[in-house]
């Protein structure tokens, strides 16, 4: 992620607009038609206001326990028509329950909980989480 770890600053992730313009400039720039976008942790930063702003243009979402999901209303959340898979793991007490919280307001979703696993669940159980997301994948049409 632009500006996080060992990255250099980007000035345009400063703003949500920017974000999400970043994340449109990496999708064109890829050659994405109707991607399914997975988005642990910080990445929400740049996924929420893609997902609210492009989320026709996502063939899928799946958030697991990010941030910022906060900075938006249940009303936008029930704007988005995106299949979503909400993926966290029972031991993440901190960002998962707020993230359902919120994300549940999205009309076409349903949740996933990896006993055992915490924040980074799909670290924590690596085949459960695959089979969550795959089981997901497959009904998207």
């Amino acid at each position: 992620i632009p500006g996080y770890g060992d990255s250099p600053p980007v000035e345009m992730v400063v703003t949500a607009v920017g974000r999400r313009t970043f994340l449109d400039h990496v999708l064109q720039e890829l050659g994405m038609q109707k991607p399914v976008l997975v988005s642990p942790s910080m990445s929400g930063r740049f996924a929420l206001p893609f997902l609210l702003a492009h989320g026709d243009r996502l063939a899928g979402f799946v958030p697991i326990a990010p941030v910022g999901t906060k900075d938006y209303t249940a009303e936008q959340y029930r704007g988005v028509q995106t299949p979503t898979l909400i993926l966290y793991g029972d031991r993440d007490t901190g960002l998962a329950p707020q993230a359902l919280q919120n994300l549940q307001h999205i009309p076409e979703h349903r949740v996933a909980v990896l006993p055992g696993a915490g924040h980074a669940c799909y670290l924590d159980k690596p085949e459960d989480f695959h089979q969550a997301l795959l089981g997901f994948l497959r009904q998207l049409k």
